[in-house]
């Protein structure tokens, strides 16, 4: 195929990778941890951990998993907590012993909870405490015998981490009650490790490193099979189109999106690592004058984000007062970044916002915008080194130059499937082996992609994937409520929200009453904004609900 998109690489950007160079995810991280060992490597509310203390740690994590009855070498070990200097360790340490890691979002309902831990088969979860009673209630119902609990102060520094889980317990009350029988404490399974003997595992490219979940167009939310080979060549990839602007061991890399998020995963921890470089985490990026705070006098040099976060720090006061003289790249994804916001961010901090392109299915990294780009162009980048993007129409012919059909992505960084959804893998696929994005767009002459519209009907909410199907599916679950459609519909700050078109069986039904029953039975960023009653939906002549006409 004809590759236009090179003619607009930067000079010193290769058209592709070496795959001989490619190693484990274990392997890297140990070289990683040896060449930067007196370098921070994760920094979070005033502690400090650095890469000779992650190897540690994660070496006895590993080498107490490697210890547990029941547990061996492929296992599925779920991790639920937001960004905190766990998570690196248990992370790292998982993948040290050979097991693969299945990255769960706190957020979720008991429902959405008990639904991905049977999916996965995991059989050891690692929990942060504040969410240990959504576990609590759907332990029994799934395939988890092994439980490690952790708290917010684990790894902070004393008094500090005295004083904040006292806060959050007592005063905060953010911990609800909770009880499960036989659980680990986190400190304590560091502690008892530390004279347990630990075998580096010898890992193939092949082995699975993560089952990373995305939404299903069914309701239910599917695992991408992303093996060591698919986030290595990702993290070479990326490191190839960053290297001629930033370093390695020098910088500072603000993690405000969740590392169970693959954007952050992959683009924060793995691969400023692999650099030797410091990830500042952050707990409650909701919390923006905290934030705010937390930047203050840091000489930070790259932050990632959704256009909702880069949107909400130029709207928080302070922002604008914070040191700009380092920062090398803000690069976002997840969602469309908007011009506005990315001019006034270019206004405020004096660097540009630049726009990448990737999915789950692509661990994710597949298209991005040249470094050298100064200005918003609209445009979610280049193909990346190694990476093929085709614009196809729906019998998977190629179209021409600025003609529109769907995005269409071959490289080495692609998933070997969809987890135990043989079905889903192959309508994803088409036979020369490209994957279908669902997502609809074009390529101008000098190779940049253009997306213009999503071909299925998913919603964005502020980066996460939200499928009417699932939203659907638990309306029509309350006793007065006969159909029900749900869309999205265009919101100034989170770039969608969702609204359902409801028919009910009894006009007292309320809006209020409607988004209740949402709130629990799911995550709070699926909870319809808008609820509209009707006496009936549009549908097909096969009784498929127009939902194209209801946005309309």
């Amino acid at each position: 195929m004809n590759r236009v998109w090179l003619k607009s690489y930067p000079p010193s950007v290769p058209p592709s990778i070496d795959m001989e160079k490619l190693q484990p995810l274990n392997v890297m991280m140990r070289d990683s941890c040896v060449e930067f060992s007196d370098r921070t490597a994760f920094s979070n509310m005033g502690a400090r951990l650095s890469f000779t203390e992650l190897e540690q740690l994660s070496a006895r994590f590993a080498a107490w998993l490697q210890h547990q009855p029941g547990l061996k070498r492929g296992d599925r070990i779920a991790i639920m907590m937001p960004n905190l200097l766990q998570y690196p360790v248990v992370m790292y340490g998982a993948l040290r012993a050979g097991m693969t890691v299945v990255n769960v979002n706190p957020l979720y309902t008991q429902r959405e909870l008990a639904h991905q831990l049977n999916d996965a088969g995991v059989s050891l979860i690692v929990i942060l405490e504040n969410f240990a009673a959504t576990l609590q209630a759907v332990i029994k119902q799934t395939t988890v015998h092994t439980v490690v609990v952790t708290r917010v102060g684990d790894l902070l520094n004393f008094p500090r981490s005295a004083v904040v889980d006292f806060a959050l317990k007592y005063i905060k009350r953010k911990i609800p009650a909770w009880h499960i029988e036989g659980t680990f404490n986190f400190k304590h399974v560091l502690k008892t490790s530390e004279q347990l003997g630990f075998e580096e595992q010898q890992l193939s490219l092949d082995d699975v490193a993560f089952l990373q979940y995305t939404g299903g167009t069914t309701g239910l939310a599917k695992g991408a099979v992303l093996t060591h080979g698919n986030m290595a060549a990702n993290l070479h990839q990326v490191i190839c189109w960053l290297s001629p602007f930033v370093g390695r061991g020098g910088e500072v890399m603000i993690t405000a999106l969740p590392l169970y998020h693959i954007f952050s995963l992959t683009a924060n921890c793995l691969t400023f690592t692999c650099l030797g470089g410091e990830n500042v985490l952050i707990t409650n990026p909701r919390d923006f004058p905290a934030f705010i705070k937390s930047l203050r006098g840091l000489h930070f040099t790259v932050i990632t984000g959704v256009n909702t976060l880069f949107n909400a720090l130029l709207h928080t006061p302070g922002f604008e007062k914070l040191d700009f003289s380092g920062l090398k790249l803000a690069l976002g994804g997840g969602m469309a970044v908007q011009r506005s916001v990315a001019e006034n961010w270019k206004k405020v901090t004096g660097s540009p916002l630049l726009e990448a392109y990737g999915l789950t299915e692509t661990a994710p990294a597949a298209c991005m915008n040249p470094l050298s780009n100064l200005d918003y162009n609209g445009s979610i980048g280049l193909p990346i080194p190694s990476t093929d993007v085709a614009i196809m129409d729906d019998e998977n012919n190629m179209l021409n130059l600025n003609e529109t059909g769907e995005i269409c992505i071959r490289g080495p960084q692609v998933m070997k499937q969809y987890w135990q959804r043989p079905e889903e893998t192959a309508s994803h696929f088409n036979p020369p082996g490209w994957f279908r994005s669902g997502d609809m767009g074009y390529m101008d002459e000098n190779g940049y992609v253009f997306i213009q519209d999503r071909k299925k009907d998913m919603i964005l909410v502020s980066g996460f994937n939200v499928y009417p199907n699932e939203i659907e599916n638990i309306l029509v679950e309350h006793p007065l409520i006969i159909e029900a459609a749900a869309v999205g519909v265009s919101h100034g700050h989170s770039g969608e929200v969702v609204k359902v078109f409801v028919v009910t069986r009894d006009s007292s039904l309320s809006e209020e009453q409607v988004i209740e029953h949402c709130r629990e039975h799911m995550a709070a960023y699926k909870v319809p904004r808008e609820v509209e009653f009707r006496k009936d939906l549009p549908k097909t002549n096969v009784g498929k609900v127009l939902r194209r006409s209801l946005r309309a």
